[in-house]
C-alpha cells in the first residue's frame, strides 16, 4: 500500500473518530441541559440567582461514613478500601439521623458522617470545610453515664495518612485542639462524644481568651435555643480571611503547624437555624476572629450577614431554604 493511500486512510480514521466524539458530546449536551433546565427554579435566598437544585444527599465527590464501616486493621491498608459507595451513605443517613441534613449539604467535599454530626474535610488545610449538628432538647439531656475524661483525641483513620492531621501537630504549637462539633452537644453516648475528639472535628485554635472563653459562651448559647425551638441546625467551619497590610493591598496570610502544616484558621463561623413548633425557621449567623476576646463583649457584636459568611467560606448554607420561608435573621424579622 502507498505511503499516500495509508495518509489517506489514517486522516480518514481521525475524521470519523472526530466525528463521533462530536456527535456524543452533541448528545449529552442537549440531553444534561434538558434535565438540568427542569430543576432552575431554585434560587438562592441569599443572592437571589439561579442555583441548580441538587438532591439533599451527596450523588457525588468523595463520601465516607467514618465510623463503623470498616475496621482500624482494614484502614491501615488504606488504598481503594476507603471509599464507600453513595448507598451506603444514604443509607446511614435514612436509618440513623435523617434530620442532620434536612436543609441541605453546604459543599459535598470529602463528607464524613459520624453518628451524631456531619464533616466535610479539607484535606489541604487538614481542617474541616464545615461540620453540622442537629440539637434538641432531648438529644442534650444529661446522661450521668458519659465520662469526658475518657475521650482521646485521635486521628481519623478514615482519611488517607498524607492528609491527616496528627496530635504532634498540635504539641507545642500555643494552640488548643479546638472542636467545631462541640463535645457539650453529643452527651448521650459515650461513642458520640469520643467521636467529636477525632482530629477531623479539631481546628487549633487560640486557647485563653477565645476556645475556652468567647467560644464556649457561644457553644453554650447555641445549646440554650434548644428551649425556644423545638429543632435547632447549625453549622460550624473556619474562615481564612483577607486583610490589608501596609502596601495597601489585602493578603490572605494564616499559620501552619506540625509536621503535617495543619493551617491555623484567621477565624471561625457558626450559622444557626431554629425551626419553631409552629414550623417557623429563623437564622443567626456569627463570625469571631481567632484571637484573645474580652469576656465582656457581647455575642451580637458578632453577627454578621449569613451571604457574608457565605462569600468568605464559598459555601451555600441551608440551600433548601428559600427566604420566604425565614420568619427572622439575627433577631430581625423578614418583610
Amino acid at each position: 500500500m502507498s505511503s499516500s493511500w495509508k495518509s489517506v486512510m489514517k486522516l480518514s480514521s481521525m475524521t470519523g473518530a472526530s466525528l463521533a466524539g462530536w456527535l456524543a458530546g452533541k448528545h449529552y449536551e442537549r440531553h444534561w441541559s434538558g434535565s438540568l433546565g427542569k430543576n432552575d427554579g431554585r434560587r438562592s435566598f441569599l443572592y437571589g440567582t439561579n442555583v441548580k437544585s441538587f438532591p439533599g444527599l451527596p450523588i457525588f465527590g468523595t463520601v465516607s461514613a467514618a465510623a463503623p464501616i470498616h475496621s482500624a486493621d482494614e484502614f491501615n491498608e488504606m488504598g481503594p478500601k476507603l471509599s464507600v459507595s453513595e448507598s451506603r451513605i444514604s443509607q446511614w443517613f435514612c436509618c440513623h439521623r435523617p434530620q442532620i441534613m434536612k436543609y441541605g449539604f453546604p459543599g459535598l467535599d470529602n463528607i464524613r458522617s459520624y453518628d451524631d454530626f456531619v464533616l466535610s474535610y479539607d484535606r489541604r488545610n487538614r481542617v474541616a470545610h464545615w461540620v453540622f449538628e442537629h440539637l434538641t432538647k432531648e438529644s442534650l439531656k444529661k446522661n450521668d453515664q458519659i465520662d469526658r475524661s475518657k475521650c482521646e483525641f485521635v486521628p481519623d483513620t478514615s482519611i488517607h495518612p498524607f492528609f491527616r492531621s496528627q496530635n504532634t501537630d498540635y504539641k507545642k504549637s500555643g494552640y488548643d485542639r479546638g472542636h467545631l462539633a462541640a463535645a457539650g452537644n453529643h452527651r448521650l453516648h459515650q461513642k458520640h462524644i469520643q467521636q467529636t475528639f477525632y482530629l477531623t472535628n479539631m481546628a487549633p485554635q487560640v486557647g485563653a481568651g477565645f476556645n475556652r472563653s468567647s467560644w464556649n459562651r457561644l457553644e453554650i448559647y447555641v445549646r440554650s435555643l434548644t428551649n425556644i425551638y423545638k429543632d435547632v441546625y447549625v453549622c460550624t467551619g473556619p474562615l481564612y480571611l483577607p486583610k490589608v497590610e501596609s502596601d495597601g493591598k489585602k493578603y490572605v496570610r494564616y499559620e501552619v503547624i506540625g509536621s503535617n502544616h495543619v493551617a491555623v484558621p484567621t477565624h471561625f463561623y457558626k450559622i444557626i437555624v431554629g425551626e419553631t413548633k409552629d414550623l417557623k425557621l429563623e437564622m443567626e449567623a456569627f463570625v469571631m476572629p481567632n484571637a484573645p476576646i474580652d469576656d465582656d463583649a457581647p455575642l451580637k457584636n458578632f453577627q454578621v450577614p449569613p451571604e457574608s459568611v457565605e462569600r468568605a467560606a464559598g459555601l451555600l448554607f441551608f440551600d433548601k431554604l428559600s427566604k420566604n420561608k425565614l420568619h427572622k435573621i439575627n433577631g430581625k424579622s423578614i418583610k
